[in-house]
């Protein structure tokens, strides 16, 4: 008589919470370091604006998290910056007060990077032991931690291209350096955005899917055409807009002066910040018609939100160039570059799994 009432097992239900709220706290974990690596980011373009990012000149990376504490301490670091180009060539009048500003800076982007892998490394540790990652997590966790440590090789790689014969790190070496925390950013968002418990709507087409893909490769496109930027100074060769030195286009002599012809795309000022303009506009273009697409999708609201925010930065990086690259716009402009990728990365989850 009463085969069709169903009273569930006590059991499964306290099984069924403790997952969930292993669930809910991995996804807290991730989500904070991929906050953690977004004001990694912000701060490493503020190392690079204020050109400090060759202030400490030796990679101690257990040691180096205490910086120098006695006026004798600030003092030998100070001599070791003095032997290096930059200073020789740049700035011979900086006095100790203004060196400890920079050092401030350098410290703080490294002291980051170290929070970031004790956060991560440590909880991963903590959830493996507790059996709370499954087979294919344990496996897609192992690949961000070992981004996370490639990141810290590069910096330094990055760091030492400025130490004996430049003025300044190479600008591809920046590039890459931004371009793999942008991609570490993107696999902790892309991990934690599927762990949020939602009703599934379906997943969109596969032309959307794809099309969402692409935005976040155009996206991180620009990030690191962005870094060459940075690195080259050139947001500070041309500064009108929508113009170049009155031309929408440079002349072609302009655009590849150097030798090999290839060698443009990476060490000419003019060409790089002609790539970053273009870019913008296909950016916010797909974004805009993105948007309109995908009404009534799956990804509607995040493909609405890309499009706004992509306009936001472009905005942004309009003033950063017209006003001579400022110190806090400039640094906003970075800062919304991370909030595109978010909303890409996030716009793409939602049109894969609905």
């Amino acid at each position: 008589m009463t085969d069709w009432l169903h009273f569930p097992d006590p059991a499964n239900r306290t099984q069924a919470a403790g997952q969930r709220s292993a669930q809910r706290s991995l996804r807290i974990w991730l989500w904070l370091c991929a906050a953690l690596v977004f004001c990694m980011v912000v701060v490493g373009g503020a190392t690079r604006l204020t050109e400090s990012g060759l202030s400490i000149t030796e990679w101690k990376p257990v040691t180096g998290v205490i910086p120098p504490l006695s006026d004798a301490d600030w003092r030998e670091s100070f001599e070791k910056y003095k032997q290096i180009p930059q200073y020789r060539e740049l700035f011979p009048d900086m006095d100790l007060a203004r060196y400890k500003v920079i050092y401030a800076w350098e410290w703080s982007h490294r002291l980051l990077g170290r929070l970031i892998g004790l956060v991560f490394g440590g909880g991963l540790l903590w959830f493996w032991m507790r059996g709370a990652l499954s087979r294919d997590m344990k496996w897609k966790l192992s690949c961000v931690l070992a981004l996370g440590a490639l990141q810290g090789f590069v910096g330094w790689w990055m760091v030492a291209s400025g130490l004996a014969k430049r003025v300044e790190v190479a600008q591809e070496r920046l590039a890459i350096h931004l371009l793999l925390a942008s991609v570490t950013f993107c696999a902790l968002v892309w991990l934690a955005s599927g762990l949020r418990e939602r009703a599934s709507r379906g997943a969109g087409s596969l032309g959307s899917q794809l099309a969402a893909f692409f935005l976040v490769a155009l996206v991180l496109k620009q990030i690191f055409l962005g870094g060459l930027v940075a690195g080259l100074r050139a947001g500070l060769v041309y500064n009108t807009w929508p113009d170049m030195d009155g031309r929408f286009i440079p002349p072609f002599e302009h655009l590849f002066k150097l030798s090999p012809w290839w060698s443009n795309f990476f060490d000419n000022p003019t060409t790089v910040q002609f790539q970053h303009r273009m870019t913008a506009y296909l950016l916010v273009t797909l974004a805009t018609i993105g948007a309109l697409a995908w009404r009534k999708s799956v990804n509607e609201g995040t493909a609405r939100a890309l499009a706004a925010v992509a306009l936001l930065q472009a905005a942004l990086g309009v003033a950063t160039l017209v006003l001579n690259v400022p110190l806090l716009i400039a640094l906003a402009h970075q800062a919304v570059a991370m909030m595109v990728l978010l909303v890409a990365v996030l716009n793409a989850r939602v049109a894969r799994s609905g």
